[in-house]
């Protein structure tokens, strides 16, 4: 067996600098594109609905369906991936999404368009991005080697921060102008990022003979199960990546509203919204160096201790510059831990099923995305802002007590390549339980939520 560090271009030779490696550059530029577009299209959804209908019950459906739809397709999609030449499926991803968009823009511009349109191409483009996403990840090791890997994870991280940021910015603005003009934007992108992936150079997903892979695809999805849960380190540091994002769901919400709920004014609030997302790419800028400083277990680490000492100072914050300050330091660190989790998690598992931890993990991810906001709106108005404040930040200060006592998490540090993977047996071997970490689990065990992949909330982890 080969480690799968060597399918990358230049294993076995100092590999050459990232802006010079042309596979990665094409990945890079053509999810840009379509992040830009996607956050353009995401956010004018609603106002669409609201355009053609007034309801906003129906705007929310709308949105509500595409996430769904991720969810839903998450695990399976994995597991298809692990099957499927992954740069077919991002191609094929590609020219669904512009054929859905494209007949979306004609309705509107015909002035024919109904809510029912608006449902299936919410959903085509949440089945899609459950496949195409994965499927870009779990491709990451083939085109980058082992000890860049890191440097490209926090790369994307960026890329991810500012398609949101300028998605979200040129949105209201291509709305105002014309209704159709975000969607056809978006769909424009998903051309170019067509045309880009057809000079990417992957493999086909690497297959066990036969006779040593499960038959039928719910026993592959079984098998994918029992990887991310049996192997001791992966299943802990999914358990932080969740209790992380979800926490910062809820900071980030509950102090955005607080301050509208104190009067502080609009302009105040989308600076404050803004130096978080600043933060984030910031953070995502300097996670190559301080991952290499840190190490994995103190970037991880690094992310939650930040959180929990900053979070309690928005309570005497003094205006959206204060709280601006405040988010960005919280959303300074967390990719830094996202970098670390993702790097080992990709290295750690055998290409054969890094769709399907990609698609497990990317499901919980979606829960917790969506549940962060959720138990945060109900603790303020149950409680308050200042209790809800104060609850998110003991609640990552408990958790980063039991990170940092974990003893699964010492064994959390760079391989002797210095990139923090597994040794090519334990990449290719794929036998849960017998990676880096295993053995006594107690310290992990005690994390109390279920794993999840090193999502993105808002300019942050």
């Amino acid at each position: 067996m080969t480690d799968d560090r060597k399918t990358a271009p230049g294993a076995g030779a100092r590999p050459r600098p990232l802006w010079r490696n042309r596979d990665y550059n094409l990945l890079w530029m053509g999810r840009a594109f379509t992040d830009a577009g996607f956050n353009a299209s995401l956010l004018t959804f609603p106002l669409l609905v609201l355009a053609v209908t007034g309801s906003p019950a129906q705007a929310g459906l709308v949105t509500g369906v595409n996430s769904a739809a991720q969810l839903i397709a998450g695990v399976p999609a994995g597991t298809l991936l692990d099957r499927w030449n992954r740069r077919t499926v991002m191609l094929c991803c590609e020219v669904a999404r512009t054929a859905a968009l494209g007949l979306l823009v004609w309705s509107i511009w015909r002035d024919t368009v109904q809510v029912w349109h608006m449902l299936v191409v919410a959903a085509v483009l949440g089945l899609c991005a459950a496949l195409y996403d994965p499927a870009e990840e779990a491709s990451l090791p083939h085109v980058v080697p082992g000890e860049q890997l890191a440097t490209a994870v926090a790369m994307n991280h960026a890329r991810s921060n500012v398609g949101q940021l300028l998605g979200t910015a040129l949105s209201g603005v291509l709305f105002g102008i014309k209704h159709l003009l975000p969607f056809a934007a978006n769909a424009v992108t998903h051309v170019l990022s067509f045309f880009l992936l057809l000079f990417v150079r992957l493999p086909k997903p690497a297959r066990e003979q036969a006779e040593e892979v499960p038959r039928g695809f719910w026993k592959e999805t079984a098998e994918g199960l029992r990887w991310v849960w049996g192997n001791p380190l992966i299943r802990v540091t999914a358990l932080c990546a969740i209790a992380l994002n979800f926490l910062f769901q809820v900071v980030y919400l509950v102090i955005i509203m607080a301050a509208q709920q104190d009067r502080v004014p609009a302009g105040q609030i989308g600076m404050t919204a803004a130096m978080f997302g600043a933060g984030g790419i910031l953070g995502a800028l300097a996670a190559p160096r301080l991952y290499g400083r840190l190490g994995q277990r103190l970037s991880v680490l690094m992310a939650f201790w930040a959180m929990a000492l900053l979070a309690p100072l928005s309570l005497i914050a003094d205006g959206g510059l204060q709280l601006g300050l405040i988010l960005a330091g919280m959303a300074l660190f967390a990719p830094t831990a996202n970098t670390a989790v993702s790097t080992y998690q990709l290295l750690a598992t055998p290409d054969r099923l890094r769709g399907r931890l990609s698609g497990i993990l990317g499901l919980v991810a979606g829960v917790s995305a969506s549940l962060g906001p959720v138990v945060g709106g109900l603790v303020m108005e149950w409680a308050g802002a200042r209790w809800a404040i104060v609850g998110a930040a003991a609640g990552t200060a408990v958790v980063a007590v039991v990170a940092t006592l974990s003893r699964t998490l010492r064994g959390f540090t760079p391989g002797p390549d210095g990139a923090g993977g597994p040794s090519p047996a334990e990449a290719d071997g794929g036998v849960p339980g017998e990676g880096p970490g295993s053995g006594d689990d107690s310290g992990g065990e005690r994390l109390p939520h279920t794993p999840e992949r090193a999502g993105a909330p808002p300019g942050g982890a």
